[in-house]
């Protein structure tokens, strides 16, 4: 069993939260930096004002343009849940704000690749288009803009990935990365910056009586926070205080039943109970059944699912996006055993010793479930890992895809402009941010660019630092063990990337183990006085000791709610027989 070394988080002296606030929770708010109840303040009036984002002003004016003059207008999408979910809000929006003539394309990553190519240009202006907005896209897109604007076509971009060196000579770029950007939070997502955008384009269009002359309700965008949440955790992209105020929000319309029918169907299949619902069902219920479509055929699926208003046709949607995942999972599976493979050979041939930075590829890879092992290699050593897929033949040979997962501490896109800087000619594509980016190399460079990625990584961080640790809010009490303290725990969030759900950690009795579901382990607990229901989820015991008694836990406390039967429960992160 992979040992683990367990540290606390620290909790600053001082802080001003309310008494009303139990004394657990707000030890762990401290340690995340919660200093006062203004920063629990999820209200929508506290969320950032979009004037500080460069290029908004230019943006509303090309959507303003089109709007009254009934242009058409051809939305370029990503082919992940924050592309879905930023195409179907742009979409849905603008229909609210009056357009009448909107498109889409979604590129098919084994035939465009990523982003506004020259080649998924040609094929927007076959919908002749008048104005182009790429939406999670596009702020590397140097050569696809030029093509079409020298077609006569307009173009917004609308990204949150890193800018390179150089910007595509846009008609507006609205990005909270772009140098200069005086937007306090550079942690929007893709959907994130459209739905700030759609907020400037209604106050410009308010002020100038637009929906009183076309006989329109000025549009609540509110109600499409739904939408706005689900890309938000399902992009990982670290929830500070203005996300959450998103999240939070849409999270509500959720519980409520007042989310849109394609989020419902998915969760309904899923058997998540909505009353109950937290962020983390968002990232692991539906982000995995809309992405299945992006990584085995296109997105046009998902986001279709996400524009309908037709309940039967939603759920249509849903039980083929779940078929897609259900394919997916058992490509990921034969796909990790064949890493398994790979990686013991390759730790053979170097006695044990692992790369600080690890490179896999095989010509059989599914290049659209790449992503996915390279977190789970990730997760196994705690190393930053790019699993390579092949993409294409050219005159020059073979081109092969790279997906990269980073662990923390470690910008992961940083280190791809560094390979770049001391080998320009060696990756041929890449983009992305902190925690995962792509790239294209080829093939013949494989043996190179492992070399000189794993030097890179040296530079960046340290052995020390790629440790595998567990990093816990301390221990509980025994009167804290309750079902009070798990419901404002749960109520107390969102919780997600940076501002993570609350791990406790402690030693327990074992008093009786038993495997539920095929690989999950039930356990029964005892601390002092107090026996615990447990259960470790994907863990069996059969690497522990014979006779093994008592365990060093973390873990989070949670509810389990079986037929109306609410009950405590931990739910085992890591363990470590004594």
């Amino acid at each position: 069993m992979k040992h683990k070394k367990i540290i606390r988080r620290d909790i600053p002296d001082e802080h001003r939260l309310p008494d009303a606030i139990h004394p657990v929770l707000k030890r762990v708010y401290a340690a995340r930096n919660i200093q006062s109840s203004d920063d629990l303040d999820y209200s929508l009036a506290s969320l950032l004002p979009y004037d500080t984002l460069t290029g908004i002003n230019a943006a509303v004016l090309l959507l303003q343009e089109a709007i009254t003059n009934k242009s058409r207008i051809l939305i370029v999408a990503d082919f992940d849940a924050d592309g879905a979910t930023s195409c179907a809000l742009a979409i849905r929006g603008l229909t609210l704000m009056g357009a009448e003539d909107i498109v889409y394309v979604v590129p098919n990553r084994f035939e465009y690749g990523y982003g506004l190519t020259p080649e998924i240009v040609d094929v927007a202006l076959d919908y002749d288009p008048d104005l182009l907005i790429t939406v999670d896209n596009g702020i590397s897109s140097v050569e696809g803009v030029k093509r079409t604007r020298e077609n006569g076509v307009k173009v917004l971009i609308t990204d949150h990935h890193l800018p390179g060196n150089e910007l595509p000579d846009a008609d507006a770029i609205v990005n909270p990365q772009l140098a200069g950007d005086k937007f306090p939070s550079k942690n929007l997502a893709g959907v994130g910056v459209v739905f700030y955008i759609l907020l400037a384009l209604r106050a410009t269009l308010r002020e100038q009586g637009w929906f009183d002359e076309s006989n329109l309700a000025i549009p609540n965008l509110a109600q499409l926070l739904d939408i706005v949440a689900l890309g938000t955790v399902a992009d990982v992209v670290p929830l500070d205080k203005n996300n959450r105020i998103m999240v939070a929000h849409g999270l509500k319309l959720i519980k409520q039943n007042k989310s849109i029918a394609g989020i419902a169907a998915i969760l309904d299949l899923a058997g998540r109970p909505l009353p109950t619902l937290s962020a983390s069902d968002l990232g692991f219920s539906i982000a995995p059944r809309l992405n299945a479509a992006g990584r085995l055929t296109d997105m046009s699926l998902g986001i279709e699912c996400l524009l309908t208003d037709d309940t039967h046709a939603a759920k249509e949607m849903a039980d083929q996006l779940d078929k897609l995942n259900k394919e997916r999972r058992l490509i990921q599976a034969e796909m990790q055993e064949q890493a398994t493979i790979e990686l013991d050979d390759y730790l053979e041939k170097s006695s044990g010793e692992i790369a600080q930075g690890i490179c896999l590829f095989n010509p059989d890879w599914h290049q659209g479930v790449i992503g996915i092992l390279a977190a789970k290699v990730k997760e196994t050593f705690n190393r930053p890992v790019i699993a390579f897929a092949k993409e294409n033949e050219e005159e020059g040979g073979t081109i092969i895809k790279g997906s990269a997962r980073s662990i923390n501490g470690l910008h992961i896109r940083d280190c791809l402009e560094d390979v770049t800087r001391l080998n320009p000619e060696l990756i041929l594509t890449f983009g992305g941010h902190a925690m995962a980016a792509g790239l294209t190399i080829k093939e013949s460079q494989f043996e190179l660019f492992s070399e000189c990625f794993n030097e890179v990584i040296k530079e960046h961080i340290s052995l020390e630092d790629m440790q595998d640790i567990c990093v816990t809010d301390g221990e509980l009490s025994t009167e804290d063990y309750s079902l009070q303290l798990a419901a404002e725990i749960q109520s107390a969030g969102p919780w997600g990337q940076t501002f993570p759900e609350p791990v406790f950690e402690g030693r327990f009795k074992v008093l009786d183990t038993r495997i539920v579901g095929g690989n999950h382990l039930k356990l029964k607990l005892q601390t002092d006085n107090k026996v615990l229901d447990a259960i470790a989820f994907n863990m069996t015991d059969e690497d522990w000791p014979a006779g093994t008694k008592e365990i060093l836990s973390t873990y989070r406390l949670g509810i389990n709610d079986f037929r109306g039967n609410r009950q405590l429960q931990l739910f085992i992160e890591y363990l470590n027989p004594l």
